[in-house]
């Protein structure tokens, strides 16, 4: 049933717990597992910064890249070995937008989110985990 299993990938726990699950699920189903992460864009007082420096924009463009390509390599190590077919991908954009676009040209059968562990039941409603729940075109496993 599920054949391409795409995880919400970033930096925060959640994702990494949603990561683990999807590892195990891909290999009991011998699915192919993707992961998909939104690149944040840089905020906007950098086009200040670019004032006094130059250079400023360039080297914080590249040093996003890194962060996100360090990111995608640690998800490639914990695979290694595996023998699940993995590929990773990053995206820009409005996060939502970007992955619910990057899912549809994928054809994901299935989508995985870390859930956030919040106290107030209003907090989840507009919380970009929720917005993807909403608007991906598949199938969608929350991991707490």
């Amino acid at each position: 049933m599920f054949r391409k299993i795409v995880v919400a990938y970033n930096e925060s726990p959640e994702s990494e717990r949603a990561f683990v699950a999807a590892i195990k699920l891909a290999k009991s189903l011998n699915a192919e597992l993707l992961t998909v992460t939104a690149m944040v864009d840089l905020p906007a007082y950098t086009a200040f910064a670019q004032v006094a420096d130059s250079g400023i924009v360039r080297t914080l463009e590249e040093d996003r890249l890194k962060f996100y390509t360090k990111l995608q390599e640690k998800a490639r190590a914990q695979l290694a070995n595996s023998g699940i077919g993995f590929h990773s991908y990053l995206v820009e954009g409005h996060g939502v937008e970007a992955i619910v676009e990057f899912l549809r040209q994928q054809k994901a059968d299935l989508l995985v989110l870390g859930l956030h562990q919040r106290d107030l039941h209003i907090a989840r409603l507009w919380s970009t985990v929720y917005e993807l729940a909403q608007d991906a075109p598949c199938s969608v496993l929350g991991v707490h």
